[in-house]
């Protein structure tokens, strides 16, 4: 039973053993354990701070993409603004062009519509006066058989046709 319940000089040498090794490691071994666990410790301590650094960059970041996203909208909806404006300027001018161009073929129809009554008109005109001689000239024929009977009448009309 003397490992159970040691005896006195065992339990001096234990104690004195003991002491040793806890200088030994008191002197050697537990600085370097402390400054390695304050060591880890502190790295714990910048890694959340580093976390919580890096979460209101994010925060941060997030409200920036946020804006720019906001203004990319605007721009958008103000290109697609403009460029509904530029359409409609654009058949609107088209129109006024078309409603031009569409008097100025109506206009020039008339004219020449215009010119082609008034040729027309001449034209018809100038046949009238043709029939009315050639009428006349076959009833002056009639009547007057006699060649002299023509010849004064003819004569009497140059007259009349001087003074007017």
């Amino acid at each position: 039973m003397g490992l159970v319940t040691p005896e006195l000089g065992t339990f001096i040498w234990m104690l004195l053993a003991f002491g040793i090794v806890l200088l030994i490691l008191a002197k050697y071994a537990w600085k370097p354990i402390l400054n390695a666990l304050k060591e880890r410790e502190q790295s714990i301590e910048d890694a959340l701070s580093s976390a919580e650094h890096a979460k209101e960059e994010m925060a941060t970041l997030q409200a920036g993409n946020e804006k720019i996203l906001q203004e990319a909208r605007k721009e958008r909806e103000a290109m697609l603004k403009e460029a509904k404006e530029m359409g409609e300027n654009v058949v609107r001018e088209a129109k006024q062009k078309a409603t031009i161009e569409a008097d100025k073929i109506i206009e020039s129809a008339r004219l020449n519509i215009e010119s082609e009554k008034s040729a027309a008109l001449n034209e018809i005109k100038a046949q009238v006066a043709l029939l009315s001689i050639e009428i006349a000239e076959k009833i002056l024929r009639q009547q007057f058989t006699d060649d002299q009977q023509q010849k004064d009448y003819f004569k009497k009309l140059m007259d009349e046709v001087k003074l007017n």
